[in-house]
């Protein structure tokens, strides 16, 4: 049977913890036990309505929880004329007119933040924000005593940053007191790493405060099992590239950052950041546009020869690959004619007594290579096997007899297995060093293709055959839809690809202007200034692109779903990039919610049947009361 356990979430956000409890699911005591989300209340309505856009439900209430005093202290001024205190009956009818079984609040850690420089913190400003900490727990459980019958919530659980500890120190005593006088006991820490808790791709260290109530539930709750952490490249490495917003969403675009930041990234070793800039040599570096020195190069023969690469070959990137070769044993008086070849449809240069074509210009180059009467039907001829020979004539050399054959009898001396191919339910044969497919059996016949296509598939209809049955499979993989078309007649037109100088008018813009068809490209000698702005790849020197991570690699780094509940790519609406990644940042992360949500539902399902006692190997979370041991808040 399923049965459904409410919870309601304070400060909710953009619905990273009510995606992570809508997750969660135990089976114990031959029941499916799962979440009802009653409601995520938060003050911002772009929150709020990113928050049901992620979660697929209309779950969120807008609801500002500053008393007056505080707005006053945040805001630096009145609150408008319809803005009014929030009450315990507004938190009841959030509730939907019962008492939550699980609380969670994680209210702003801005004032709490080591980010924030400490006299800041200690202003009358964060000192209001950081009071709803305290206002939001008030009021929830004055809710619950005023109309839910004196019932209280069954587990509360608070997420903070760690430095609250310090910065918020006031209000955890109170927060103690207020769970001493409810009989609630609690375990508060600050090395809980949601990382761990989550199996994430980050680490991410916080503050956790979670409060069982003794009478609700008298047994233990556990810490939920650590995973192994992943690896940055574990989560983003399957998604869309970088820029592709048409499959990642508006949030997968990469920043438009100022040249130098680019450079600057670049020059960062993996794993560094801005303060390794302090040790690079700077003048080893100078970021201008210099083609690679090498290609088609020819060598001084008086000089000393370049490295010899694996590349070395006319037109590759470097090497040594031609010489000024003096040698050619030519003197002064020696004619220039020499090993001239003359155009079939010019004059030819003066007869001379010198007819050779190293002295003579006695070289043609003869279009005219068709057949003509008389020339031997068997110059160039390969006879076949099977087949009785050609009359044996005077001539005996390739060009004038039939002197070639094809001859089947290879007698390789291979190894048995080379170029082997084996079967894919057979065991495979011993691996060895030579592991190439002409020295052993390095194929296999891999039947794992998965089609049940058609017989028509990827087949190529003969130009002058019948066409085949036209089908709704209207791709080439599906039915006969492709012909072998001899209608070539390739001809590019002459600005094919064609490249334009910068300092040159340019050609005639054409209806089909890119680089396919016109000249449509052009030198660009433009290298960017340091404040420009744009979208570069720089390779830095480990072979690596270092780049800013898009907002959407984030969010997957928050365990946000690849997809929304409607089908499209994760994205926030109504919001800036900037602000929504502030949104993505302040976010529980979603598998993180979905395990913490596990141990609370066991917990509360061993309590509602009756197991008070259990042996376990297990951390317990959340002690009894005379249990709990003092925490010191200065370490």
């Amino acid at each position: 049977m399923k049965i459904e356990r409410t919870a309601a979430i304070l400060f909710g956000g953009i619905g990273g913890f009510s995606a992570g409890l809508m997750q969660s699911k135990v089976e114990a005591y031959g029941n499916v036990y799962g979440y009802k989300i009653l409601c995520s209340i938060d003050y911002d309505p772009v929150a709020c309505k990113n928050h049901d856009l992620v979660t697929g439900e209309d779950t969120s209430v807008c609801m500002d929880l500053f008393s007056r005093q505080q707005y006053i202290k945040w805001h630096g001024h009145e609150p408008p004329s319809e803005w009014r205190e929030v009450t315990p009956w507004d938190i009841w009818v959030a509730f939907d007119y019962q008492v939550p079984d699980y609380l969670f609040l994680s209210p702003p850690c801005k004032g709490f933040s080591g980010l924030l420089p400490n006299d800041k913190a200690q202003s009358e400003q964060y000192q209001a924000l950081n009071l709803l900490t305290l206002r939001g727990l008030e009021l929830c459980l004055e809710a619950c005593r005023l109309y839910g019958d004196g019932e209280l919530p069954a587990f509360i659980h608070f997420e903070n940053v760690p430095r609250i500890r310090t910065r918020g120190k006031e209000i955890l005593i109170k927060i103690r007191a207020i769970f001493k006088k409810y009989g609630f006991a609690y375990d508060e820490r600050a090395d809980h790493n949601l990382g761990e808790i989550g199996g994430l791709g980050q680490n991410r260290l916080r503050f956790l405060i979670l409060a069982r109530n003794e009478k609700r539930v008298p047994n233990y709750c556990y810490l939920p099992p650590k995973k192994p952490l992943k690896t940055i490249g574990d989560v983003i490495g399957t998604l869309p590239m970088p820029g592709d917003t048409e499959a990642g969403g508006p949030l997968h675009r990469l920043p438009n950052l100022q040249w130098k930041t680019w450079v600057r990234l670049a020059l960062i070793p993996a794993g560094g950041d801005w303060r390794d800039l302090n040790k690079i040599d700077w003048e080893k570096y100078k970021i201008v546009h210099e083609p690679r020195s090498g290609a088609y190069a020819i060598e001084n023969w008086n000089d000393t020869s370049r490295t010899v690469t694996g590349t070395a070959g006319p037109g590759r990137s470097n090497g040594a690959a031609a010489i000024s070769d003096p040698r050619f044993s030519f003197k002064d008086s020696t004619h220039t004619a020499i090993y001239r070849v003359s155009k079939f449809d010019e004059h030819g240069p003066t007869v001379t007594g010198a007819n050779g074509p190293n002295n003579g210009a006695i070289c043609i180059s003869d279009p005219r290579v068709n057949s003509r009467a008389g020339r031997y039907t068997d110059q160039y001829r390969m006879q076949s096997m099977d087949k009785p020979s050609a009359t044996v004539t005077g001539v005996t050399d390739v060009q004038s007899g039939a002197q070639l054959i094809a001859d089947p009898r290879v007698k390789t001396k291979l190894m048995p297995d080379s170029y082997g191919v084996q079967g894919f339910d057979d065991t495979a044969k011993t691996i060895r060093g030579h592991s190439r497919i002409m020295q052993s059996a390095s194929s296999i016949a891999d039947p794992r293709i998965h089609n049940n296509y058609h017989n028509g598939v990827y087949k190529v209809t003969d130009w002058e055959t019948t066409s085949p049955t036209i089908t709704t499979g209207s791709i080439s993989a599906g039915s006969g839809k492709v012909i072998s078309d001899p209608r070539m007649n390739c001809s590019p037109r002459s600005g094919t690809m064609g490249v334009q100088k910068w300092d040159q008018t340019a050609k005639t813009v054409i209806g089909s202007g890119d680089i396919h068809a016109s000249a449509a490209a052009v030198a660009d000698p433009r290298i960017p200034n340091d404040n420009d702005r744009g979208q570069w790849i720089i390779i830095s020197e480990d072979g690596t692109r270092h780049r800013p991570l898009t907002t959407y690699e984030l969010a997957m780094l928050q365990g946000f779903d690849t997809h929304l509940p409607d089908g499209r790519p994760f994205q926030l609406e109504g919001c800036s990039d900037a602000k929504a990644r502030e949104y993505i940042g302040n976010a529980v992360p979603v598998p993180s919610a979905t395990a913490m949500g596990n141990v609370i539902l066991i917990a509360i399902a061993n309590a509602e049947a009756g197991i008070t006692f259990e042996l376990s190997w297990n951390d317990i979370w959340v002690k009894h009361i005379d249990s709990n041991r003092e925490i010191d808040l200065v370490h």
